[in-house]
């Protein structure tokens, strides 16, 4: 299977056009050749029409092409009418998006007032309750006859009234019977999906994009992957657009380093025709996220260079849809660190970010450079010319000035060394060519993001190297932010935060800055931060615990995905999380922690 042309060059996936409104009259074309369209979602109550409004006006100013508003009741379906209404009346043409969890009512009301409406296989016609039971062929095909009976109503509306559908599966609220047959993996999360798409083909009806979001971007970028491999696979007339995302990002340099590994790693390898960065923050700032990262893909791929297709290995150095760390010997770095084998992947610095960051670097320290680059025997490499390795224990390294973007290099690198049966560590570089100027910090944060976390994503790496943020302490914290954001490292408290909507049962930003006031200096412990449960449960299955919206005021504590505590009233909530946390044994005082590092 395939996902992409070639692991090496930028080819945008051709897909068919799916339109949502009218393009003649503000409507938006997803697909085909069209640039990538960037979107987000209000934060407000529904039935709050002038807010809803204003809200959205706030997003087209700058530049959101589409906008979300979550639709859980058939009310607040109902109110889209005199939202869109008022928005039109002020000449706002933007097209509107009703997002449907679990009431298939909601939608077919929905689909009379909006361009697109937005349905989760996983909740649309089920509720989960995360049984376990086993499922014959019949009981599963009656089941499969139960969705078509309840989706067909709303494909057969959308295709009336020629509105466009997404259909959105989240990782996080995988239906039972996905869950029972195929287990919570990116399978289980494609045949979700691919369930809905056949209904909505068997009634010829195609004006529908898909979507795989995951708040793990090395589950999401996996999933997207298998997605398309898979509708290569159905043939050429499968060629629907897909949406972008990480769900449950989070806020600050995090939530936009997740962003940036999950949606840059499938945009450079030419996925994607829309895309939303979620955050934990006011919508207009998904907007100037989006835009920014649209504009590194250009800076981060090559569409091809003609004197290196005879050079290219025919198979690839990872296996694209599992994810497993390539192997490779453990060897020394210096006297204090090794890297290789099953060693964490290590942090590595230049000369300058050493003389910089060393005298501020206490003995118990997390973040702290493990190597310095001008200190290491590594072999500097041009994967693009014959090369040989005498040693397997080697470090080895793309070499500066290479005429390669450096995802494509270190990719080639790696599949080059596996031809000559080499196994050596790789050091990657977040640049091997150099801006003339210093990055702006925020370009640089998503540059390394990107160029690293989509080749940590595909098992390539044993340390890393950040040089496009100038900064000497922001370069290392970069750089641990992203062995963090990928999964390969765990030096601080990480946090799974949803970005808010009219399904929230509290002010998300508000408690994230409480809980994070209170629980930072937990290293190693993930927490789940979720308005409400729609993706609740599901999508914090791998956090240790999980503060969820349970109704009005009331919050319901998690345990993995398992509910401890109920309808907490919410200003005793972050206290009552504390003591959970310390019942499990994951609490140290950050007065001793502190003490230690002194």
């Amino acid at each position: 299977m395939k996902y992409c042309d070639s692991p090496y060059f930028h080819h945008r996936r051709k897909t068919r056009e799916v339109t949502v409104g009218n393009p003649a009259d503000g409507g938006v074309i997803i697909g085909g050749d069209h640039p990538v369209v960037k979107q987000s979602m209000l934060t407000c109550d529904t039935m709050d029409t002038a807010l809803s409004v204003k809200q959205t006006l706030e997003l087209v100013a700058v530049g959101c092409q589409i906008v979300r508003i979550t639709a859980p009741t058939v009310k607040d379906a109902a109110n889209l009418k005199n939202i869109v209404a008022e928005l039109r009346a002020q000449g706002c043409k933007v097209p509107i998006v009703a997002d449907i969890h679990f009431k298939p009512d909601a939608a077919m009301e929905a689909a009379k007032w909006v361009e697109m409406v937005r349905v989760n296989p996983g909740n649309y016609a089920d509720k989960k309750k995360f049984a376990v039971r086993e499922y014959s062929d019949d009981q599963y095909g009656d089941e499969l006859a139960r969705i078509e009976e309840q989706f067909t109503p709303l494909v057969t509306l959308c295709k009336e009234l020629g509105r466009a559908m997404r259909i959105g599966t989240n990782h996080g609220s995988l239906s039972d019977r996905i869950m029972n047959r195929y287990g919570d993996t990116p399978l289980g999360m494609v045949e979700s999906a691919l369930e809905f798409a056949r209904i909505a083909r068997k009634n010829d009806y195609h004006n529908f994009k898909f979507s795989m979001k995951s708040s793990n971007p090395k589950v999401m970028i996996e999933c997207y992957r298998l997605l398309v491999a898979r509708l290569n696979e159905l043939g050429p007339d499968w060629n629907y657009p897909i949406h972008l995302g990480v769900t449950e990002a989070g806020e600050g340099e995090d939530g936009r380093i997740k962003s940036a590994i999950g949606i840059g790693s499938l945009l450079c390898d030419g996925l994607g025709d829309t895309i939303r960065v979620s955050l934990t923050e006011d919508s207009p700032h998904e907007i100037a996220v989006c835009t920014d990262l649209l504009a590194q893909i250009p800076n981060l791929t090559v569409s091809e260079i003609s004197n290196l297709k005879s050079q290219l290995p025919q198979d690839w150095s990872f296996d694209p849809f599992h994810f497993e760390r390539r192997e490779t010997p453990e060897i020394e770095l210096n006297e204090t660190s090794k890297c290789g084998g099953e060693q964490t992947v290590r942090v590595v610095v230049t000369r300058g970010t050493w003389e910089k960051v060393a005298p501020k670097i206490r003995p118990k320290d997390d973040v702290k450079p493990e190597a310095v680059y001008e200190d290491l025997n590594v072999f500097e490499i041009d994967p693009t010319q014959d090369f040989t390795i005498n040693c397997a224990t080697q470090l080895v390294t793309v070499k500066d000035g290479v005429k390669l973007p450096a995802i494509t290099a270190f990719r080639l690198l790696a599949a080059k060394l596996k031809r000559l049966g080499s196994n050596n560590p790789i050091l990657l570089k977040d640049c091997i060519n150099f801006e003339p100027v210093p990055l702006e910090p925020k370009i640089a944060l998503l540059r390394a993001s990107v160029v690293i976390g989509s080749l940590l994503a595909d098992g390539i790496g044993d340390a890393i190297l950040v040089r496009g943020e100038s900064g000497g302490g922001q370069s290392l914290r970069l750089a641990y932010n992203i062995l963090q954001a990928a999964g390969c490292r765990s030096f601080k408290t990480d946090y799974v935060a949803c970005p808010s909507c009219g399904r929230t049962l509290f002010n998300l930003q508000t408690v994230t800055a409480r809980i994070k006031d209170r629980t930072q200096h937990l290293k190693g412990v993930k927490i789940a931060i979720m308005g409400c449960i729609v993706n609740g449960p599901g999508e914090m299955a791998d956090a240790d615990f999980g503060y969820v919206g349970g109704a009005p005021n009331k919050i319901n504590l998690y345990v993995g995905k398992s509910a401890v505590k109920f309808n907490i009233p919410e200003a005793e909530a972050v206290e009552r999380l504390v003591d959970l946390i310390k019942e499990h044994n994951k609490w140290v005082e950050p007065e001793v922690l502190e003490a230690a590092m002194a």
